[in-house]
């Protein structure tokens, strides 16, 4: 099975998934945005002090205030999390090496020899990704060899 990802012959013509990530990124930066400034003009709108309030702008001051309070509460719940966060103390993350709970009791007793001692790691295969017909079209259609490839022809056929 040849692995192409490393060869130097080939390159990535699109990476979908961080074209994603970017869009999704951008969606969320423009609705950042439209969030603060309906914020601010919400907040200039509460500060406003006028002779003649209108119904219009007595609504606009109170939801004003609601969002106020919310972003308050968001604060507040951060703060806790954070605070909760810090007691449980840093995430451990599991590593291959360590013995597992399930397999026995030994890490559990606090046995002084099975500290020190470290398992080779076993043989780790080749990450398999599955490709459908069209993938495979697509691949053989880009390349310049397998364009007019008999190949090529019999997969359309499929």
């Amino acid at each position: 099975m040849m692995m192409y990802k490393g060869d130097d012959q080939y390159s990535l013509s699109s990476d979908a998934r961080s074209q994603l990530r970017f869009f999704e990124q951008l969606d969320q930066l423009e609705k950042q945005r439209k969030d603060e400034d309906e914020r601010e003009t919400m907040l200039r709108l509460a500060k406003s002090r006028s002779k003649h309030e209108d119904p219009e702008q007595l609504r606009l001051k109170q939801r004003a205030k609601e969002m106020k309070q919310l972003e308050l509460a968001q604060l507040a719940q951060r703060d806790a999390n954070l605070a909760a966060l810090a007691a449980i103390g840093p995430r451990k993350r599991k590593t291959p090496d360590s013995p597992s709970l399930g397999a026995g009791n030994e890490g559990v007793s606090g046995g002084g020899s099975a500290l020190g001692v470290t398992r080779p790691r076993p043989f780790l295969r080749p990450r398999v990704t599955r490709v459908s017909l069209r993938d495979l079209l697509l691949c053989l259609e880009q390349e310049r060899v397998a364009r007019r490839s008999l190949l090529l022809y019999r997969a359309y056929l499929k």
